[in-house]
């Protein structure tokens, strides 16, 4: 079920009445059926895979806290993490795992001709990270089975995020369960989603098209071309994952939630440091906080290489995480290379800039920082959108062969047209409205209520006029 189609739209219509006419247990038993009816949507079958996963983690965690000894805890702290990672290997890794070992070995290990469910990667993390944390007595652990249940599934975030944190979430599905509709609440979440809406509709399904054109005859298409083609990939992209965690927000917000952000306008940063600290928020914490630091940490000093050699591995975990292919890898490889060069060249690029007197104008080199930093990103992300490391470097080595802005093929002219300008407006929007302002101040402004109306009626009537209505699937749900 997509948050951008009709049916959607009257699941959560029913749901919502529902939900605020109970009170107490029922509500939680509400959201759960909900929940189990949205992820059973995809493929019903799957959501076994799901109970099996809060099963193990909800019972390793009480035994975590109930343990005598330091050894217990530990025991059944491995317990968790190994089984819940099991799951995540059997299904996203196992058949790459033995392409390779299979072209390493010459060995002739069959595949198992399985499908990745939805989410998984996402509730493998948040259920992870509750262990993990109950183990650090971070958090207590839960007992109400439904209550826990309800913080892995709940449906506006299970299928692609945000990964919530224990402490964040658990508290608010035992208070809220209570609470009356709350007209701010809602105000807000509908804003918030329909610019989701927007986000997804109007600017990647219409870019979309044009970047799978383009890639799938890259040999057909001139350096430029490909070059337009990848970096309308980063606007898709973009637009693809923080439009649906827009929406994910929005509903929970909705309904009394509040989740944390996931992305806070990206193309803005003026370093790829600063882009990861508004790329992907609760991905690239969640590492940072449960693997960059402790393998800083097991270094036994906070030597530069530990933390260069910390970061690489990181980086090339959060690679590995969206995709089981050397494609994503290297993705990831790269942005552990940008962050270690970004500190290295640090001091040489500021004596640098003040050199060339470009600290006396700085709109002008913030301006340039931000151009630096997307086509970093956007050459990664050639890496992330190519089927294969050839295809890749195919691409690559056409862009650098040489281009000219009028040997690029639009495919399309309205269609280009309709891309350029969506990309303009969403560009627009971010740069003179949410780069300041939350949508929680918008809101609350002297005029909040006329300017959340505006950003909503805006964000509809963009959509019913240039939106895509081909029902493609959000990119993040692959993974």
């Amino acid at each position: 079920m997509l948050f951008d189609s009709f049916t959607f739209l009257v699941f959560f219509a029913i749901f919502f009445v529902i939900y605020f006419s109970v009170r107490g247990t029922l509500r939680h038993i509400v959201l759960f059926v909900a929940s189990c009816v949205f992820y059973m949507w995809f493929i019903p079958k799957y959501v076994l895979i799901l109970f099996l996963a809060i099963g193990i983690d909800f019972y390793a965690a009480i035994r975590i806290e109930d343990a005598a000894t330091a050894r217990g805890r530990k025991r059944w702290l491995l317990i968790g993490i190994v089984n819940t990672c099991a799951l995540l290997f059997i299904f996203k890794y196992y058949n790459f795992f033995i392409t390779n070992l299979n072209g390493i070995g010459g060995l002739h290990i069959p595949y198992w001709n399985i499908i990745l469910p939805l989410g998984l990667s996402f509730h493998t993390f948040q259920s992870l990270s509750y262990v993990i944390d109950v183990y650090r007595k971070k958090v207590r652990t839960e007992r109400n089975l439904l209550v826990y249940a309800n913080y892995v599934m709940m449906f506006p975030q299970i299928v692609a995020g945000p990964i919530e944190r224990a402490g964040q979430l658990i508290p608010q599905l035992r208070s809220l369960a209570e609470n009356p509709v709350n007209q701010s609440d809602f105000a807000i979440g509908m804003t918030r989603f329909s610019y989701g809406l927007f986000k997804k509709m109007v600017v990647a399904d219409n870019i979309g098209p044009y970047v799978t054109a383009v890639y799938n005859n890259y040999t057909h298409h001139t350096g430029a071309t490909l070059l337009v083609a990848s970096m309308f990939f980063s606007v898709q992209l973009y637009a693809d994952f923080s439009g649906y965690s827009d929406m994910a927000i929005g509903i929970a917000r909705a309904l009394g939630f509040r989740f944390n952000e996931n992305f806070e306008t990206p193309y803005f940063a003026r370093t790829i440091a600063e882009f990861w600290r508004r790329w992907h928020i609760s991905l690239s914490s969640w590492l940072r906080d449960y693997l960059y630091y402790p393998l800083v940490f097991s270094f036994g000093s906070l030597s530069k290489f530990a933390m260069y050699a910390s970061t690489i591995i990181t980086f090339a975990v959060i690679g590995l995480w969206h995709g089981a292919n050397w494609t994503f890898v290297i993705f990831g490889t790269l942005q552990g290379i940008y962050m270690i060069a970004g500190t290295v060249t640090e001091k040489m690029r500021a004596k640098f800039v003040d050199l060339i007197r470009l600290s006396k104008l700085p709109r002008v080199h913030h301006a340039i920082q931000m151009a630096i930093v997307f086509l970093l990103f956007t050459f990664s992300l050639i890496f992330f959108r190519a089927s294969s490391i050839s295809q890749a470097w195919a691409i690559i080595m056409k862009i650098a062969s040489g281009i000219s802005i009028g040997a690029v093929n639009v495919l399309d002219t309205n269609g280009f047209t309709i891309m350029c300008v969506a990309a303009l407006i969403l560009f627009a929007s971010e740069f003179f409205v949410f780069r300041k302002y939350s949508f929680d101040r918008i809101h609350d402004g002297r005029r909040g209520g006329l300017a959340s109306s505006v950003i909503a009626i805006t964000s509809v009537a963009l959509v019913l006029s240039l939106g895509f209505w081909g029902g493609a699937s959000f990119i993040y749900f692959q993974f």
